[in-house]
């Protein structure tokens, strides 16, 4: 049986999809190993992004329980840190190769440079608009100062790097 344009089609979408997938358990994975030691230092409220999962999670017991849950459950958020950053990834294998495909390269200061803008995309899109309507503190004029924004914000860079060399490293 012969393959057709659609068969290797849907074969480049799996590969991608899949190739997303492990790139973003690695680079998730080597994200929350960047943010740890300042959680040691600031608590949940000092990574952003573990304090917004923290925040969800509470409400979503409150609201299915009907009980207070005022204890930091760090399996909980650590799950959706990992379904976010999974699901973030899935899409830069495409978006990759969309931009070697226009710019005609395909080599590892380009892939770390597309990483890191898609890290700090993520960041602009998915934290800054959310992350006061979800926990109440505002980003910019947070209780702990300006370095749980730079941490979040190096995070992302540490997070779109991984992804970027990964994925350059599968394709």
């Amino acid at each position: 049986m012969q393959t057709t344009k659609y068969d290797n089609c849907i074969k480049l979408i799996e590969t991608n999809i899949v190739n997303g997938i492990i790139a973003g358990l690695i680079s998730t994975c080597l994200m929350t190993i960047f943010e740890i030691p300042f959680w040691r230092i600031w608590g949940i409220e000092g990574i952003l992004e573990w304090h917004e999962n923290q925040t969800l999670t509470s409400k979503l017991k409150r609201k299915f329980t009907r009980e207070e849950c005022n204890t930091v459950s760090y399996v909980e958020i650590l799950i959706l840190h990992f379904i976010n950053g999974v699901l973030a990834s899935i899409i830069f294998p495409f978006v990759y190769l969309f931009f070697i495909s226009i710019l005609f390269r395909n080599d590892y200061p380009l892939s770390i440079l597309l990483g890191i803008v898609y890290g700090i995309l993520l960041w602009v899109i998915t934290l800054l608009p959310i992350h006061k309507p979800i926990t109440g503190l505002s980003m910019w004029n947070h209780p702990l100062g300006r370095g749980p924004v730079i941490v979040s914000f190096c995070g992302h860079i540490v997070y779109g790097t991984t992804l970027g060399l990964i994925i350059k490293a599968l394709l």
